[in-house]
């Protein structure tokens, strides 16, 4: 009797460890296969991020064989569909650094305002009814901005600047502001809700009031979150096309005056694409030294955006 409990017991002993072994095994395996797949996703991005590099760099170069990149980068006029070409890029870097700089100029501060009000004042019902709506101006197609900018925002310009031209950067400048607004608020706002409730009461407890706290503690504590916003918010302007290309022109001017028309790097890069210029020609070309420019101004700012995050991490 004794022997077969025995045998029993360990009849039960060696299933349950059958049942373990089997159980480990199948975990081991999901997360070799979720380690796969989350692999295979980065490479993926990585791989498209350096085939984008390849094709910019290597058409870039065929181009830079022709044209000098001194004069690329120092001359003042842009004329590579002319016969008497000229390949200064500056007026199309002007335009686009104009246009994304008044962007900023309204970005920036209401986006900052409205993340301290979401953050700090608001109900959590109101900040719930708020943020999705703000979203929903991020899903808005960058066409029908375009449009807005050149039919409504231009002409109620006008009104009050008789002189303002039809095509002009001051309007598209405005609209892509009110564009990049919900990337600014909704980044800002998660950076300051992340600051630990710790330092609000701290605050509180000195006597200040909501205004001070959100000025001098909250937006210096997540200051790191704030400027990636900021940063975000001006790569997506430089890089924006649409709304540019639709409301601001498409003639290379050199000037800093946002109530002219001019060209930015995105409209003159649409505007040779849609046309008939056969592949491999220098002003097809153009379009991959400019891109590659772009390129390169949207990754200074990123490495900016990476420095000022670390910056004032180590301060705060």
């Amino acid at each position: 009797m004794s022997d077969q409990i025995m045998a029993t017991g360990s009849t039960l002993g060696t299933g349950k460890v059958a049942v373990s072994n089997g159980f480990l095994w199948r975990r081991r395996l999901k997360d070799r296969i979720a380690r796969v797949i989350l692999f295979s996703a980065a490479g993926v991005s990585v791989f498209i991020t350096a085939a984008i590099v390849y094709i910019l760099v290597s058409e870039s170069l065929t181009f830079f064989g022709v044209v000098s990149i001194v004069d690329f980068l120092t001359d003042t006029e842009w004329t590579p569909l002319f016969t008497k070409a000229r390949y200064g890029v500056l007026p199309l870097l002007t335009a686009t650094l104009v246009v994304s700089g008044i962007a900023l100029l309204v970005a920036v501060p209401a986006g900052t305002v409205l993340a301290v009000y979401l953050s700090e004042y608001a109900p959590p019902k109101l900040r719930e009814s708020i943020k999705p709506v703000l979203e929903l101006l991020g899903g808005v197609p960058t066409v029908v901005y375009g449009y807005f900018a050149l039919l409504f925002v231009t002409p109620l310009l006008q009104t009050f600047m008789p002189g303002l031209s039809g095509f002009n950067m001051l309007a598209p400048g405005l609209v892509m502001g009110i564009m990049i607004l919900p990337y600014v608020v909704s980044v800002s706002e998660d950076a300051m809700r992340a600051v630990p409730d710790s330092l609000r009461e701290g605050a509180y407890a000195l006597g200040f009031s909501r205004f001070h706290t959100g000025l001098r503690v909250i937006i210096p504590g997540a200051l790191s979150g704030i400027t990636a916003a900021y940063i975000l918010g001006m790569s997506r302007a430089v890089g924006e096309t649409m709304v540019v290309a639709i409301a601001a022109g498409q003639n290379p001017n050199l000037t800093l005056n946002p109530t002219e028309g001019a060209a930015t790097m995105t409209a003159y890069i649409v505007q040779v694409s849609l046309g008939d210029l056969p592949h491999g020609s220098i002003g097809y070309q153009t379009i991959f030294a400019v891109g590659l420019t772009l390129f390169v101004i949207t990754l200074l700012f990123n490495i900016a955006g990476f420095w000022l995050r670390r910056r004032f991490r180590e301060e705060y």
